[in-house]
C-alpha cells in the first residue's frame, strides 16, 4: 500500500515539472478534481460512492449532522466540517456537507514553489 501511494506521489510531481495543472475523472457518485498538492472529491449523498485517488481509496460511509465518516484504504475515519485529518499518508479535510453532496480535499504535502 506504502509503494502505491509513493508511486502516485511521484507521479504527481513528475506531471507538475511538465507543467500539467489539473485532471478530473467522474466515477459512479463522485467527481475528482485533482492537481500536484492533491485531489478535491464530491462525493453524491444517497448513493455508493468511492473512489480512488493518490493511489488510496476513499468511500462514504455516513454522514451524521457536520460529520463524515469515510473508509479510507479501508481505515474508518470520522471528520467534522471544516477539518482536517490524517488517513493512510494523506491528510483529510472536509470542505462542505449539503443534503446532495459532500465535498472533501485529499492532501499530497506536495507544494509548488511559486
Amino acid at each position: 500500500m506504502f509503494l502505491r501511494r509513493l508511486i502516485a506521489l511521484c507521479v504527481f510531481a513528475l506531471l507538475a515539472s511538465f507543467g500539467v495543472a489539473a485532471c478530473t475523472v467522474e466515477g459512479p457518485g463522485t467527481k475528482s478534481d485533482c492537481n500536484v498538492s492533491g485531489c478535491t472529491v464530491t462525493f453524491t449523498r444517497g448513493v455508493h460512492a468511492k473512489a480512488t485517488v493518490l493511489g488510496v481509496d476513499a468511500e462514504l460511509v455516513a454522514v451524521n449532522g457536520n460529520l463524515i465518516t469515510l473508509k479510507v484504504a479501508g481505515q474508518e475515519v470520522t471528520i467534522p466540517a471544516g477539518q482536517t485529518q490524517p488517513a493512510e499518508g494523506v491528510n483529510v479535510t472536509v470542505q462542505e456537507i449539503t443534503d446532495e453532496k459532500v465535498v472533501v480535499k485529499f492532501a499530497t504535502g506536495i507544494t509548488t514553489g511559486n
